[in-house]
């Protein structure tokens, strides 16, 4: 009892430490672009007319969240500037994000579909670089104990900017042309970089003697574990269902007829406080229950909830019904994500961290890249009902894989 007290008190000290306020405003600056070439440019798209099915296929933007691995070990290898190897590559990220952003801000999606698309791509690959470098970082700054509940700070923030770049996009949408929101978000992305400038180093001094080493030593030493495919495998299919299920949500929402306003109020702002305290009761419940039974509980909670999308889909446009299923869908999203974020970082090794935790977190992206390109097609055939009933069983496969990962490790035994 007094180990576990101590281990409490450990935990709850170090949420009040800078590196945890880092860690979470860094949250912010990844989640600030993801919806500005995902939901909420297809609410863009979807307003100016485009097809529902090429929609769909704006899913495939993110293919650089899947590869991001092939070119982290550059960034575990090389420093760019004077601050440091990570402080080095967010800035130049955060810089090329912010111009992204402005260069979408003047496009015509009714005029040159291919060209928002082009743009939205090479926004994705900053973000995705951005994102290798936050998640080092994370994994460098913080103790193999304090993983838990810097995730919960990191998805909280994370949150916090998609609620931004997300309902409040929306609200503004509402009142300002769409290349003005494109252009208050570009600004915001710029104010991250004052975050990174007054961050600290980690101080990791290791260093592969080559770039050779820096690709090769990662990978070797990763899949050398005798569970490294389990591994892989429960990360790919973990949350396939609910990336899928989210993928569409917002075309749904307006389909379903849903103004931008309850959208932004329902389920972006009240959506936003279930994910919150879904990740707060994750962390907590991370530090009293194994990490392996703390996976199986929460993915359950997050399969169950994704059938209150298929039920909404019957009942036509009521805002309440709306309410409940989106707190349900984002507290046990909240708790799941956060679960899924600890457990990769503990699966890194802090010498190679940029790679390996790219690696892993490049397949936790398969799913909504080339799933979800598929997703506009299977809506469209298929109808919202269903769509979201087979979301819901496709998240099975991952939870029998929580089953075998507790019998070949013991830290996530059942």
């Amino acid at each position: 009892m007094s180990l576990l007290n101590e281990k409490h008190h450990s935990i709850i000290k170090s949420i009040f430490s800078k590196k945890m306020l880092i860690v979470g405003l860094m949250g912010f600056s990844s989640g600030l672009p993801f919806l500005l070439i995902g939901s909420t440019l297809k609410a863009w798209l979807t307003e100016a007319k485009v097809d529902l099915q090429v929609i769909g296929f704006f899913s495939l933007v993110g293919i650089p969240y899947s590869f991001k691995f092939l070119w982290a070990p550059l960034m575990d290898h090389y420093k760019l500037f004077s601050f440091g190897r990570r402080k080095s590559w967010l800035l130049l990220t955060q810089i090329c994000l912010s111009a992204g952003l402005l260069v979408l801000s003047v496009a015509q999606p009714g005029e040159s579909i291919q060209m928002v698309g082009a743009i939205a791509i090479l926004i994705a690959f900053f973000s995705a670089s951005q994102d290798i470098v936050v998640d080092a970082y994370r994994r460098e700054i913080l103790d193999s104990e304090e993983q838990g509940f810097g995730s919960t700070l990191y998805v909280n923030f994370y949150r916090i900017a998609l609620l931004f770049s997300g309902g409040f996009a929306l609200y503004l949408a509402d009142h300002f042309p769409w290349s003005r929101v494109y252009q208050i978000m570009a600004m915001t992305m710029l104010a991250n970089t004052l975050c990174t400038i007054l961050a600290p180093e980690p101080k990791v001094n290791f260093r592969s003697a080559n770039l050779l080493g820096a690709f090769v030593e990662p990978l070797r030493e990763f899949f050398s574990r005798k569970n490294a495919w389990l591994i892989l495998s429960f990360i790919v299919f973990y949350k396939v269902g609910e990336s899928m299920a989210s993928d569409m949500t917002t075309p749904f929402y307006l389909k379903m007829g849903f103004s931008k306003t309850e959208i932004a109020g329902v389920v972006k702002f009240f959506g936003f406080w279930a994910t919150i305290f879904g990740a707060f009761a994750g962390g907590i419940l991370l530090i009293r229950i194994s990490a392996g039974r703390a996976l199986l509980l929460f993915g359950c909670l997050q399969s169950l909830a994704l059938l209150g999308f298929s039920i909404l889909a019957t009942q036509g446009a009521q805002v309440s019904l709306l309410a409940a299923v989106v707190t349900a869908e984002n507290f046990t999203s909240g708790m799941a994500t956060t679960a899924l974020l600890a457990f990769m970082a503990n699966q890194c090794d802090k010498r190679f961290s940029a790679t390996q935790y790219s690696l892993l977190s490049s397949l936790s992206s398969v799913p909504r890249v080339f799933a979800g390109s598929l997703t506009g097609i299977l809506a469209v055939h298929m109808g919202w009902q269903y769509f979201f009933l087979v979301c819901t069983l496709i998240t099975i496969p991952g939870l029998i894989l929580v089953f075998r990962l507790g019998r070949v490790d013991s830290q996530y035994r059942i």
